[in-house]
């Protein structure tokens, strides 16, 4: 998993003062945000980021440091109780041909003293260049979250990747290689996953306009026991060189879940993102 763990600048407090912004993780169109924007800015968000072009690989990323950094609360008080919490970073370090990213998102909901929701997604990469096409890497992330019927799940593993499209307006690449993952389940009468795997992600990224610009990840992980799929569309809008309105879908799926639990898991939002470089 390339996940995909990105970070977004608090959309809520901004959300809160327009009355029009609701937020997701990690990461697209919310339909009904005028309409129902109190339920949908209490959305925890998973990983509202900012794709930059060339996400995978060093080629086109600024030497030294770049990266984003999200922060979004909203509470409620009276008839009902209510506290949402979003934090996420996505710092990147690029030196020559060697890359280092790292991700954080964590997200944290309450109801009336009662704990909704809790997760935490993070990853680490480093890769190096070999031509302007190909590169290699080894990553490990992973994720927690007492809500789902994988508590914990992580994903350590090294390859190869291959940029098909390098262009100005249109960036896509795709990695692929072997590892191992080891998760806890929430159904103790289950086995916890200790396996070999194998992992392929895809990075797409196609600018519509000079300001308007379309992203599509997906990872895939595979494993004898399950398999998990995580796939982020979002769409950005360039406000200022440092600020992007992102409007975004996460949605996370597992073949084989754990009785009580669903396959898939959406997560929709909007978000301001502050970028630096």
């Amino acid at each position: 998993m390339n996940t995909s763990l990105r970070a977004i600048l608090g959309a809520a407090v901004i959300a809160s003062t327009f009355a029009s912004v609701a937020s997701a993780q990690n990461v697209f169109a919310n339909t009904n945000i005028a309409e129902d924007q109190n339920e949908d800015l209490l959305e925890a968000i998973e990983d509202d980021a900012e794709r930059d072009l060339d996400r995978f690989g060093n080629e086109g990323r600024p030497q030294g440091f770049s990266g984003s950094f999200a922060l979004r609360s909203v509470a409620t008080s009276g008839n009902t109780d209510t506290a949402d919490l979003g934090v996420g970073a996505d710092l990147n370090y690029v030196q020559g041909k060697n890359g280092y990213e790292l991700q954080l998102s964590y997200t944290y909901g309450e109801d009336d003293g009662k704990k909704t929701e809790e997760s935490l997604f993070y990853g680490f990469e480093y890769t190096r260049d070999f031509t302007p096409a190909v590169f290699g890497f080894g990553k490990i992330q992973g994720s927690v979250d007492k809500f789902s019927s994988f508590e914990n799940d992580t994903f350590v593993s090294f390859g190869a990747g291959y940029r098909i499209f390098n262009e100005a307006e249109r960036q896509w690449s795709v990695q692929a290689g072997p590892g191992y993952r080891f998760a806890d389940l929430a159904d103790a009468s289950l086995s916890d996953i200790d396996e070999g795997a194998f992992g392929i992600s895809s990075d797409y990224a196609q600018k519509l306009t000079e300001t308007v610009y379309l992203t599509n990840d997906t990872d895939v992980v595979w494993s004898e026991s399950d398999t998990v799929v995580y796939n982020d569309l979002a769409l950005s809008v360039a406000m200022t060189n440092t600020l992007a309105l992102r409007t975004s879908l996460l949605t996370e799926y597992h073949s084989d879940p754990a009785d009580g639990y669903d396959e898939t898991d959406n997560t929709f939002g909007v978000s301001l993102v502050y970028s630096f470089n």
